[in-house]
């Protein structure tokens, strides 16, 4: 079956859910962020750490559990072994499922939904396809986005012959001065069209008050395409409740799917806005998957995705988001007040989630920052990671998964409080 005979067939059943056959496994939520021996059982449901290593990076992508990671095996070795017979047609109740699975997790519908293999893939065909731009509109963009979003968005310059309007988010960030900063934007840049908001920040983890934002900007004819890969799965994400209508998301983060797998989401009234990738041609039943076109996936990592969705859900956002500002709080809140660091990070609730950046006060350059985090790995066993653009300077961020521990935190503290 091609692809578009594929989508064809998913078009005609997508008001129905297929069963895959795949159960999830077992897992018992722990009772709080504070559950350490619960926590300890989800730690076990994930690869044993590596011995000599603390991952304080684990906003790369997210291991797979180990569930997951068995039934990706099984089903590599089933298309593998059944080969085009299976992928023409029995991978199409799997792709149903998942399309389905994951509207559920975000209040969609699965006909709001495409699969691409990661949110990237997905924003670059938002970007790009977004057809209610002339020669001078403008567009809207802060340092906060990611930078291959940035490049996107830059690149609308020459294509849609548009202004591209940058901001540079304030520092230190409060959930006012960030809602004032893209209103006055608004303000004094009337031709504004379409913005670009990132909902949780790769390089700091600076969590945007979106459904503010987006709320201003509809006020004011002015679409926002968001940017929530790191944002779902952290914490819940209702698109319905945040006013999200056009959104790109990934799987292999926080959900822990194999690596490869993201969602697009276009509120099925707006699918116009987006045009067809590259002339892909339109099945009535099923519009929004031709707004992307990722070629051949990889089946199995779709498959399994499932499996890690449904063992998610049983974990639940919420909990998730709980455990990591547990997490969080216990290293970065003290941290403030060190003389050699700041913490870039607000400390807000509600502009963070589990990632947090620290910056060294004596030196803001890369080259400092990539010793920085040689040395917490060589001496102490910490594995962080460099990231700069931020706010004319570098930083080491910190991002705290399932397997993490107090006792991970407090090695960090320690070796921070040694600077």
């Amino acid at each position: 079956m091609h692809r578009r005979h594929l989508l064809s067939a998913v078009g005609a059943l997508l008001p129905a859910t297929a069963a895959a056959q795949s159960a999830p496994p077992a897992l018992t939520p722990p009772t709080g962020a504070q559950d350490e021996a619960g926590w300890a059982r989800v730690a076990e449901a994930f690869p044993a750490r590596p011995e000599g290593l603390i991952n304080l990076e684990y906003g790369a992508f997210g291991q797979m559990p180990r569930a997951v990671e068995a039934a990706f095996a099984r089903y590599t070795a089933q298309v593998n072994q059944e080969g085009a017979a299976f992928t023409r047609r029995g991978f199409v109740p799997y792709y149903l499922k998942l399309r389905q699975t994951i509207a559920t997790a975000l209040n969609a519908d699965a006909s709001e939904i495409a699969l691409t293999r990661n949110a990237t893939e997905a924003l670059h065909a938002l970007i790009s396809g977004y057809n209610r731009l002339k020669p001078g509109d403008a567009v809207l963009m802060a340092d906060h986005d990611y930078d291959s979003m940035q490049t996107a968005m830059q690149w609308l310059k020459a294509r849609r012959g548009v202004e591209v309007v940058r901001l540079a988010l304030p520092h230190p960030a409060t959930y006012q001065n960030l809602i004032d900063t893209y209103e006055q934007a608004l303000k004094t840049q009337p031709a504004i069209r379409m913005m670009l908001l990132t909902h949780v920040g790769h390089r700091s983890g600076l969590r945007l008050p979106v459904r503010e934002i987006i709320a201003m900007a509809k006020a004011r004819g002015v679409d926002a395409i968001v940017d929530s890969a790191h944002a779902w799965g952290q914490s819940p994400v209702d698109v319905r409740a945040e006013g999200f209508e056009f959104a790109g998301f990934n799987l292999h983060k926080w959900i822990g799917a194999p690596v490869g797998v993201g969602a697009l989401f276009i509120r099925k009234d707006r699918v116009e806005a987006i045009d067809p990738y590259m002339g892909e041609n339109v099945n009535p039943r099923d519009p929004v998957s031709a707004r992307v076109h990722t070629g051949t996936a990889n089946f199995a990592a779709q498959m399994a995705a499932i499996d890690a969705l449904e063992l998610h859900t049983k974990l639940g956002s919420a909990t998730v988001e709980a455990r990591l500002r547990y997490l969080r709080d216990l290293w970065a809140e003290p941290a403030r007040a060190l003389k050699s660091i700041d913490i870039l990070t607000p400390a807000d609730p509600r502009l963070h989630i589990g990632i947090t950046s620290l910056r060294l006060k004596a030196d803001p350059s890369p080259e400092a920052h990539t010793a920085l985090a040689r040395r917490l790995m060589e001496a102490h066993g910490l594995f962080t990671v460099t990231r700069t653009g931020l706010d004319g300077g570098a930083c080491v961020r910190v991002t705290p998964g399932y397997s993490s521990t107090p006792a991970d935190m407090a090695k960090l503290l320690s070796a921070l409080r040694a600077l």
